[in-house]
């Protein structure tokens, strides 16, 4: 199959043109092998999404900056009348889902199966089509490092059947909004939409969280290869197990400062009275909640100082919000390490590594949840080599991974 070469060029950069197009064809190998057939063969792509600023913000109904990469899952696929998604993804055994039973299986809960049927249940319970298909993916979104695989996923299987049944209608809000319902109700995960939006809109995107049920989602048009940094993630190899209690402390303590003051979630209460009635927190809840609250308030502003600068093609700026961010979380949200675990701090020696490296420009902060795991660089392509050498010195090789901001989301590939 002759894919458009250009396509290729605008998902995932002209410099992977090649291991795009060596990708594709030892994909539709396997799905020739697998399936025995290769006519009317369609092919889909749904990107993993990166948090750019708005750090712990979302589960208190804040705002978030986030953006579409360039790892995604890809699909030979090919449409069938029997009402079954038959489907080998590289790595995992070939499974089967019948779309006319689009009950919750509890057996399948916390599985890939309960993620497809609650797609297909999604797209029925909103009034559009479903049907069957055999389909092959593989896919290159790194596990554990915060690029979302399992939204890219439920975003792929959104985008075929959109394709398939719906003539590419069902538009990427809706489709990003029917894999956070697949993965709430079938799969069991109570995960917030940034993930599934990211990866379904592409591009950078602000997504505002204070109406859940409405969220308000922002696309910003900058080309951001063009701005001479590239975008890396480095993963410390820092573990997350026995880290739940971490994490759940931080939306517990947030909330627990916005009661004072009869709310919910922060982000119905007001900065300039909050900072009145300090003290009052203070007593009641402790200093730790007070600071992770201080961050919740400014991380708000800088997403939408962040959002200005882009759309005003201001990188420095933009690079100035991203550092603010990174010390926020570090000083006042206080999710670079673990206290339970303080002979731990790999995300602490990455940022400082980064810092060094970068002599003042680019910028760098925490990547996703924190506590342990992956950070985030916004390197100058002058010096990204000597970037990469100097984490992965201390983390290894093939920890540092250049990353490219994907202007286009779920798709559809086309033909040349």
């Amino acid at each position: 199959m002759n894919i458009s070469k250009e396509q290729l060029k605008k998902l995932y950069g002209e410099n992977a043109l090649n291991i795009q197009l060596e990708r594709y064809a030892a994909a539709e190998k396997s799905f020739a092998e697998i399936f025995g057939e290769t006519d009317g063969v369609r092919i889909f792509s749904a990107p993993g999404r990166t948090e750019v600023s708005g750090n712990h913000t979302d589960h208190n109904c804040g705002k978030v900056l986030a953006a579409a990469v360039d790892l995604d899952v890809i699909a030979f696929v090919v449409p069938t009348d029997d009402g079954i998604i038959d489907i080998k993804s590289e790595g995992f055994p070939r499974l089967s889902v019948d779309v006319n039973d689009l009950s919750v299986h509890e057996d399948e809960k916390n599985t890939t199966a309960a993620l497809i049927r609650g797609v297909a249940a999604g797209f029925a319970k909103d009034g559009f089509k479903t049907g069957g298909f055999r389909a092959y993916a593989t896919s290159n979104v790194l596990q554990g490092s915060g690029v979302s695989s399992s939204a890219a996923f439920e975003v792929l299987m959104g985008t075929i059947l959109s394709g398939l049944y719906n003539d590419g209608g069902v538009s990427a809000v809706k489709i990003a909004q029917i894999a956070q319902y697949a993965e709430n109700v079938y799969f069991g995960k109570p995960s917030g939409l940034m993930d599934q939006m990211a990866s379904s809109v592409g591009g950078f995107i602000t997504i505002d969280f204070k109406d859940t049920s409405a969220p308000v989602i922002n696309s910003i048009g900058y080309d951001f290869a063009s701005s001479g940094y590239s975008l890396c993630i480095v993963d410390t190899k820092g573990s997350h197990a026995d880290l739940t209690p971490e994490y759940a402390a931080l939306p517990q303590e947030m909330k627990g400062a916005a009661a004072v003051f009869g709310k919910s979630v922060l982000r119905e209460v007001d900065e300039d009275e909050f900072m009145e009635k300090i003290s009052l927190v203070r007593e009641k809840c402790g200093d730790r909640a007070v600071l992770r609250a201080l961050h919740f308030f400014d991380e708000n502003k800088r997403v939408d100082k962040a959002e200005a600068c882009l759309r005003s093609g201001d990188i420095n700026g933009f690079l100035e919000v991203i550092k603010a961010s990174g010390n926020s979380s570090y000083k006042y949200l206080q999710n670079i390490f673990a206290v339970s675990k303080p002979m731990e701090q790999g995300m602490s020696l990455g940022l400082y590594t980064a810092e060094k490296a970068l002599c003042g420009r680019g910028a760098s902060r925490v990547h996703g949840g924190g506590f342990a795991g992956t950070i985030q660089a916004f390197v100058p392509n002058d010096i990204l080599g000597e970037f990469v050498a100097a984490e992965e010195k201390i983390f290894g090789e093939g920890s540092c991974h250049c990353l490219y901001i994907r202007p286009v989301g779920g798709t559809e590939i086309t033909a040349e």
